[in-house]
């Protein structure tokens, strides 16, 4: 049993200032607004601008997150971020974004686990929670795809904005309301082909060669991550629910990872949810990797959809390949 409960204190988000629109997309790559909606739902995506590193948007995002909850700065004792295009391979993002909150002596590290760097964050920062080694944990979910997008492929390049996504995890007392009910993560480094960035790390270092073959952007089966996605994200959805006693009938709220419109209509089929519960913004950010679920929970709250006391259900997927749930009473 752990030793105390962990709960969501707060959200935060932000996203570049410069849209994109499918119509700007059709001026640079052959692709028509007709041909990305129907396949994607999506019709504007954030970037950020050369000079912007994943650093810069997740500490307006934490920033956010933190002044919204009422939590003191001095008093976060653990950074989890969750991203696959830090500022560096090393130091971690999580650092940078320590540095800059002006926060010492805490520990701080990145999560690499694609889409679902989120929810795996989540997962590790509930834990840190429940068995007392932290009291308030700053959980941040970022990515700046745009740097890593291949261009020459009309399939992918439609798909990515930037964006960043924060919460704040706390300990919470006795009377709290709010309370991370269970979790779960899972992997199958097997299928990890299906979506990945072949060069820049010490299997394929940098060169000449690997920047003329595009060999540093996403690479992605996106047939087959199709299927995978739908079926991971409802299998561990549904094997959260059962060992905890519930049906998709009690959630008030789906927050799905939004990397298609299309995979969320087939998970909120599959959980027979109908998608008036399911939070999606996908046609505002596109697909902005780990930072898609905490943009859509920043702003349902905002919006005053999400309350305190709904039962809300996170699910996302991602390279790995990775995928996972998590079920909170907001």
């Amino acid at each position: 049993m752990p030793l105390h409960n962990a709960k969501f204190a707060a959200f935060g988000s932000h996203a570049p200032a410069k849209i994109v629109n499918n119509f700007d997309l059709e001026k640079i790559v052959e692709t028509s607004d007709e041909w990305i909606r129907t396949r994607t739902g999506m019709f504007e995506r954030h970037y950020c601008s050369p000079e912007e590193a994943a650093s810069d948007i997740a500490i307006i995002a934490a920033t956010n997150a933190i002044e919204a909850s009422r939590v003191k700065y001095r008093e976060i004792d653990l950074i989890i971020a969750g991203t696959v295009t830090g500022d560096h391979p090393f130091p971690s993002t999580a650092c940078v974004v320590q540095k800059k909150l002006g926060l010492k002596n805490i520990p701080a590290f990145d999560i690499s686990a694609g889409c679902t760097g989120f929810v795996y964050a989540l997962d590790m920062a509930k834990t840190y929670v429940q068995n007392g080694s932290a009291q308030n944990v700053l959980v941040i979910g970022v990515d700046v795809l745009t740097k890593i997008t291949n261009w020459t492929d009309r399939n992918t390049c439609v798909l990515f904005g930037d964006g960043a996504g924060a919460a704040i995890v706390s300990r919470a007392r006795k009377n709290d309301i709010s309370q991370i009910i269970d979790s779960l993560i899972f992997a199958d480094g097997s299928q990890g082909e299906l979506l990945y960035q072949a060069a820049g790390g010490s299997r394929m270092p940098a060169s000449h060669e690997t920047v003329d073959q595009n060999l540093h952007t996403v690479y992605m089966e996106g047939n087959r991550i199709y299927k995978n996605a739908i079926r991971s994200m409802f299998a561990s959805t549904d094997e959260l629910l059962k060992r905890n006693k519930l049906e998709a009938v009690d959630v008030d709220w789906v927050i799905p990872h939004q990397a298609n419109l299309r995979i969320i209509e087939g998970l909120a089929d599959k959980l027979h949810v109908p998608m008036s519960k399911v939070i999606v913004n996908i046609e505002k950010y596109g697909n902005t990797s780990s930072a898609t679920i905490p943009l859509a929970m920043d702003e349902a709250i905002r919006a005053k959809k999400i309350r305190r006391g709904d039962i809300i259900l996170l699910t996302s997927f991602g390279a790995g390949l990775t995928w996972g749930s998590l079920l909170a009473r907001y």
